[in-house]
């Protein structure tokens, strides 16, 4: 790197030279950054290098589109006093065990022209609300009309708030008085601003405030799984439904409470697939508010917020209507484990079939496929996705290998892979994942004592 670094890096595929794909010059090419073990620490340095300001936010998984070019640098630690990115502790230029889809990315405050013309109102942090967008000098809302997670994602990214975790409509962070400005809001996801989206013409809809959308980002400090428990049933994965809003707990009313809208709660809590969706206080009744009436979820939602409803609070029920859910659960989550570290959140990926517990191969293995083992244990969404034996080597088979995971699956044996058993790898690929939800072990998990140092 030059004294100033600007030749030799730059962001890509951003809405700003401020924010982007990072990209590094060496032997007069540019290659890319792997996400594997990517923080804030890093991504300030890359600001700083850049004259960019400081790091809002670190995104991996490819968030600003996959290069093409090598993948230069891996492993990245810096400490964050660096100069330049070069400075930093990395692998040797060029090795790595990764692919595109891990490309590390930065958002620097530097790029703050973008955020004023998008924002996030009534939520818990700036990083989770209603969206609102600034057109003719006026504020206004979005109408949920065909919103998801997509559309979500393009709002977070823009705001440099990480990833989306839910896309609440129906007024979810209550209802705007301006003007509706935008509906059937329609982003292919890898959109810079969300005004760049395809939607009708600025102003033209058939909504109104009731259907104002909201976003939930991962970087709002709020968990999909501590919004939402089972209570009052034989096991985590049984019993009364009760989410989290306002800093209180409180039911769901069983109207039109059916089997999609618990699948949901069942996929959301990692607790498999739904078995049935009891209502009528099955589970007792609570004594709290009823957060959520006339719930009607398509079935594919990541999060029950992000289900059609109506405005939190407004119900015409009492608490013998309180709706509840049992999961497949503790059969399904006792195929899968986290070995190797003080977590149950975190470590080896083991899984068991014919009876016998064996790994996975880290051949392929990212982001997505580790959110799907994050998700199935109840442990949140995937912090890293790790290879090469990070968290030790396992001793029986490899069962899985080239797994790529869509993201959606309940559990990580609906992912496309080789067939079980069938691989081309040792046990020093093993794969590895750290989830956000670090819950400790149970008594009863099995764990080997070599613990290792970076947890």
């Amino acid at each position: 790197f030059n004294s100033l670094g600007v030749d030799t890096l730059r962001l890509a595929n951003g809405p700003s030279r401020c924010a982007g794909r990072v990209e590094v010059l060496h032997n007069q090419q540019w290659g890319t950054v792997c996400d594997d073990s990517w923080d804030l620490e890093d991504a300030g340095v890359v600001c700083r290098q850049l004259g960019c300001g400081t790091a809002l936010s670190a995104p991996g998984g490819g968030h600003f589109g996959q290069g093409s070019d090598p993948v230069w640098l891996d492993d990245v630690n810096c400490a964050g006093t660096e100069a330049a990115l070069s400075s930093c502790r990395a692998r040797p230029w060029g090795e790595n065990n990764c692919n595109h889809r891990e490309d590390a990315g930065v958002v620097c405050s530097g790029n703050l022209h973008l955020p004023p013309y998008l924002r996030l109102a009534n939520g818990p942090s700036r990083c989770a609300g209603r969206v609102e967008v600034l057109h003719n000098q006026q504020w206004g809302t979005v109408c949920d009309d065909s919103w998801d997670l997509e559309d979500a994602g393009v709002v977070c990214r823009q705001l440099g708030c990480g990833t989306a975790l839910s896309a609440p409509g129906g007024g979810h962070f209550g209802q705007g008085s301006d003007p509706v400005w935008l509906d059937d809001v329609n982003c292919a996801g890898t959109e810079a601003a969300l005004s760049s989206c395809r939607a009708r013409p600025w102003g033209e809809n058939n909504c109104n405030h009731r259907e104002d959308a909201g976003v939930v980002c991962s970087d709002s400090g709020i968990s999909a799984v501590a919004q939402l428990r089972l209570a009052n049933g034989p096991s985590r994965c049984a019993g009364r439904v009760e989410v989290l809003h306002k800093q209180q707990w409180g039911t769901v009313c069983d109207d039109s409470w059916g089997l999609q809208d618990a699948g949901v709660v069942c996929r959301q809590l990692g607790c498999g697939t739904a078995l049935s969706a009891p209502g009528g206080g099955h589970f007792g009744q609570g004594s709290d508010p009823i957060w959520l009436d006339d719930v009607n979820c398509t079935g594919t939602e990541v999060a029950l917020s992000s289900c059609r409803a109506r405005p939190w609070g407004e119900n015409n029920c009492n608490h013998g209507e309180d709706a509840g859910v049992v999961c497949s659960g503790i059969s399904e989550v006792a195929q899968l484990r986290l070995v190797n570290s003080p977590s149950r959140c975190a470590g080896r990926v083991e899984v068991l079939h014919n009876q016998q517990w064996g790994t996975v191969c880290d051949d392929s293995w990212d982001i997505t496929d580790a959110g799907v083992v994050c998700r199935q244990l109840g442990c949140g969404t995937a912090s890293s996705a790790s290879g090469e034996a990070r968290f030790g080597q396992g001793s029986d088979r490899i069962w899985l290998d080239d797994v790529n995971c869509a993201g959606t699956e309940a559990a990580l044996s609906d992912c496309r892979a080789r067939p079980w058993g069938d691989n081309n790898c040792n046990h020093g690929e093993d794969a590895g994942v750290v989830c956000s939800e670090l819950l400790p072990l149970c008594e009863d998990t099995a764990v080997s004592p070599a613990l290792p140092s970076f947890i």
